[in-house]
């Protein structure tokens, strides 16, 4: 079978097409024939090495497609099942074996192209509005990167909780894609003081949450921008790594900081099958679509890492094998 894998880590260019045997699932497990891969961010932290892992090994934490084979002990899926899963390493290939208890299954209302590309971003949405803060009716929430996979996801999700959405994007393209998912206003970050101008559309008050997956870039202009015990979930570090900072710097307004994961908020089958479960419902509601902005032949995942770090996606990315 065709497989991505990285023998070294750094750019783009360690990405490798390599043709590995279709293996066999261990008790436990079951085997997944690919129909998509989604894309993710940190598909780039394994790559780069910021977020290391055992070396050579095939890249990808997401995929979705249909059950060939089950392992012994496995009841949770039959073959033929349509299925998805995110946190198993070696998504970037045409099949690939995972733990049972780590993959949801795919209801019919949801196709198995959406699944892929919204598994990880969409329930790193969930955990995030649902959990790490919860949104409330009312609720003035910044969106950073909002026309991009998961930022997408926190503006729809949001507007259906209730929240006023000011958004941060890096173009006027990207801005017209935020104002049509709903957003409430719309900041060019390139071009504009962030925290100046959530200042003048909150009155001064501030935000109560900032989703951040932007890192080192929007920190201080994040800070900045929260309203008295707000919350700043800096969760991607799409523009590098956050530097060390002081806690004092929160002391002024009593601010919370968070670098949540979301494999943090999915640790058993329970949490992992509720948060799916309350993706998959947004889905079928309508209240949030997938934007399905991008699509590559696996073969072609260097040209794919490429545009998602150039930052010349919208909406999500997959991989087809």
């Amino acid at each position: 079978m065709l497989a991505i894998q990285i023998q070294k880590t750094g750019g783009p260019e360690v990405l490798e097409a390599v043709d590995l045997p279709v293996p066999k699932p261990p008790p436990g497990q079951i085997l997944i024939r690919h129909h998509a891969v989604g894309l993710n961010f940190i598909d780039t932290y394994h790559r780069s090495g910021l977020y290391p892992l055992k070396l050579p090994m095939v890249l990808g934490l997401e995929a979705s497609g249909t059950v060939e084979a089950v392992g012994d002990g496995v009841t949770r899926f039959a073959v033929g099942d349509r299925v998805a899963y995110n946190g198993s390493p070696g998504a970037y290939a045409e099949s690939a074996v995972v733990p049972a208890d780590r993959a949801v299954k795919v209801p019919d209302a949801v196709s198995l192209e959406i699944a892929a590309a919204v598994l990880l971003k969409g329930m790193t949405a969930e955990f995030l509005v649902r959990r790490c803060f919860h949104v409330k009716p009312g609720d003035v929430v910044l969106v950073h990167a909002a026309a991009g996979g998961v930022g997408s996801i926190l503006v729809q999700w949001c507007k259906a909780l209730g929240a006023s959405v000011i958004a941060t994007v890096g173009s006027d393209a990207k801005a017209s894609i935020a104002r049509d998912l709903g957003a409430d206003h719309v900041i060019l970050y390139g071009e504009e003081d962030v925290a100046a101008r959530v200042s003048e559309i909150t009155g001064g008050k501030g935000v109560a949450v900032v989703y951040d997956g932007v890192g080192k870039d929007t920190f201080e202009g994040s800070l900045k921008s929260l309203a008295r015990r707000g919350v700043l979930a800096t969760f991607g570090n799409a523009s590098g790594p956050v530097p060390p900072f002081s806690p004092l710097e929160l002391s002024g307004k009593s601010l919370f900081v968070t670098r949540p994961r979301l494999f943090d908020y999915i640790v058993t089958t329970q949490e992992l099958d509720e948060s799916a479960q309350a993706l998959f419902a947004v889905l079928a509601s309508g209240a949030v679509k997938i934007d399905i902005g991008q699509t590559f032949p696996l073969a072609e995942a260097r040209a794919a890492h490429e545009a998602l770090e150039g930052r010349r996606t919208t909406g999500a990315t997959l991989l087809l094998p």
